[in-house]
């Protein structure tokens, strides 16, 4: 091998920087796993003795229904006056009207103390993660999505960065915390045993600028995507806590410890309804982008390439909830399980199509 030739191998790949994007990736594991710890302490430290909003709110509800709509009769200069009772009533969505929970510490500073630890430690665990991003996106100068590994660590950074960032908007999703670390650590160790690939060149297809177009907005868009399922599988445990509730129904210590705490279901269903309304149009531009870059590669726009048609089936799973979302009768669970069911198919136009399907977007690596 002459010296040009080596010189140009080792400026391929530089295997020091890979090496470091695998450590700083193992210690942003280590970190997120200590996160993990203190959100489990806000949501048991936290004061159980301020939740119980929710139930109170349907208990009286339920109570005053079955009382019958009594009227209160006052004497004024001889005429009647009848007050129409205050009734709890169900909104145009057809959430009932309940306060949210106090959140994952329960109202209480200790609680609050072991939150704000974690989600110190979470901003921590990020920037750690993103330098391994880079480190790994340095050792071989490119973006850091050619493969399904560099997929896996770039989307976990992205949608922690979606939650920190709702965070420092002053947005109210601490109760998201403990649930994004839970699958953000399954999903490093997915990527650093099953799904590990060694820093490498792209194949040639994937030499192209629509590369850090096409596929950034498809990792930001599965993020956001993820957010919004988490808030729509906690709405439908909290809608079927509140159901219950209002049929006269006792839940567990455990269910009502957890649940009471979480925002009404219909703050919920509202939450994931505007988070995955927001970033569909741009899955919209990520499949369009997608074609264009195909018609420059392949010299078709579409091909009906496994990947292709997963990404199609996506879009249309959720443009038929954001219709049903506004439609009368399809809101609530009949809404939020065809968002799940939006979810399970980006879910699996992720992992299945790469790994198990063999196409032109085969670019899994493992």
């Amino acid at each position: 091998m002459t010296l040009a030739a080596a010189t140009e191998l080792a400026a391929a790949t530089n295997e020091h920087l890979a090496s470091i994007s695998n450590t700083l990736i193992y210690s942003s594991m280590a970190v997120y796993t200590l996160a993990f710890f203190a959100y489990i302490a806000e949501w048991l430290l936290g004061s159980r003795s301020k939740v119980g909003r929710t139930a109170a709110a349907l208990t009286a509800d339920s109570a005053q229904r079955a009382s019958g709509p009594a009227v209160t009769v006052n004497r004024a200069g001889g005429t009647a006056v009848l007050e129409r009772p205050k009734v709890v009533v169900r909104s145009t969505s057809g959430a009932r009207d309940v306060p949210d929970g106090p959140g994952a510490h329960g109202g209480d500073a200790q609680g609050d103390l072991y939150g704000r630890i974690a989600v110190s430690l979470t901003v921590l665990a990020f920037l750690v993660e993103l330098g391994g991003v880079a480190a790994r996106a340095a050792s071989v100068e490119r973006a850091p999505w050619g493969n399904m590994y560099e997929f896996n660590i770039t989307f976990s950074t992205v949608a922690v960065a979606v939650y920190l960032t709702l965070l420092a908007l002053k947005k109210n999703v601490r109760w998201l915390g403990l649930f994004l670390i839970t699958t953000v650590l399954l999903d490093l160790g997915l990527a650093v045993t099953v799904l590990y690939t060694a820093s490498d060149q792209l194949v040639p297809a994937l030499h192209s600028y629509w590369l850090y177009i096409h596929v950034s907005t498809a990792i930001f868009c599965g993020a956001v995507f993820y957010v919004g399922a988490v808030a729509t599988i906690l709405y439908l445990f909290k809608d079927s806590y509140e159901t219950k509730l209002q049929a006269g129904g006792k839940p567990g210590s455990f269910a009502t410890s957890v649940l009471e705490r979480l925002p009404a279901s219909a703050s919920l269903d509202k939450f994931a309804y505007r988070v995955n309304a927001a970033v569909f149009p741009l899955w919209t531009f990520t499949i369009i982008a997608g074609a264009i870059w195909a018609g420059d590669a392949w010299g078709r726009y579409w091909n009906w390439d496994p990947k292709e048609t997963w990404s199609f089936i996506t879009w249309v799973a959720y443009a038929c909830y954001l219709h049903a979302r506004a439609t009368a009768g399809w809101k609530g669970r009949k809404a939020a399980y065809l968002a799940m069911i939006a979810f399970g198919c980006w879910l699996f136009n992720y992992y299945g199509v790469n790994i198990f399907v063999n196409g032109k977007h085969s670019y899994a690596g493992v």
